[in-house]
C-alpha cells in the first residue's frame, strides 16, 4: 500500500492509505481495530462491512474525485454500486463529518514519496 494525503480545496483533510492490488482492495479495513485516516480503494464501486470491527463512513467518488454519495455502514451491512462511481474512500464512522467532507466536494490525493 502507498501512503499520502487527502486534500479538499488545497487543505489536508487526513492521512491516506492507497491500495495497489486486488487483494488490498478486497480486504479494505477488515480485521483492523480502527483507522486513523482514510483508505482509498480505486476501481471499487460497492462496499460491505462483513467482518468489520467498527462502523464505517464510506464516500463514493467519481473518476475526478468528486464526492457522489456518503453512507454510514455498521458491521455486516452492504452499500450497492451507484452510477458514476469509480472509487471509494473508507474511514471510521463520524470522521467524514468531523473533517467537513460533504457530497459534491472536490477531493484530491497527494502521494508521499
Amino acid at each position: 500500500m502507498r501512503s499520502g494525503w487527502l486534500l479538499r480545496d488545497g487543505d489536508v483533510v487526513c492521512a491516506l492509505e492507497m491500495t495497489d492490488t486486488f487483494g488490498e482492495r478486497t480486504k479494505g479495513l477488515i480485521g483492523r481495530e480502527g483507522c486513523e485516516g482514510a483508505l482509498h480503494l480505486p476501481g471499487v464501486r460497492a462496499v460491505h462491512t462483513a467482518g468489520m470491527r467498527f462502523p464505517l463512513d464510506v464516500a463514493f467518488l467519481s473518476g475526478d474525485l468528486v464526492v457522489v454519495r456518503i453512507v454510514r455502514l455498521p458491521p455486516w451491512r452492504m452499500a450497492l454500486p451507484r452510477r458514476g462511481v469509480r472509487s471509494v474512500l473508507q474511514t471510521e464512522a463520524g470522521a467524514l463529518e468531523r473533517w467537513g467532507v460533504q457530497v459534491a466536494d472536490q477531493l484530491d490525493i497527494r502521494e508521499v514519496r
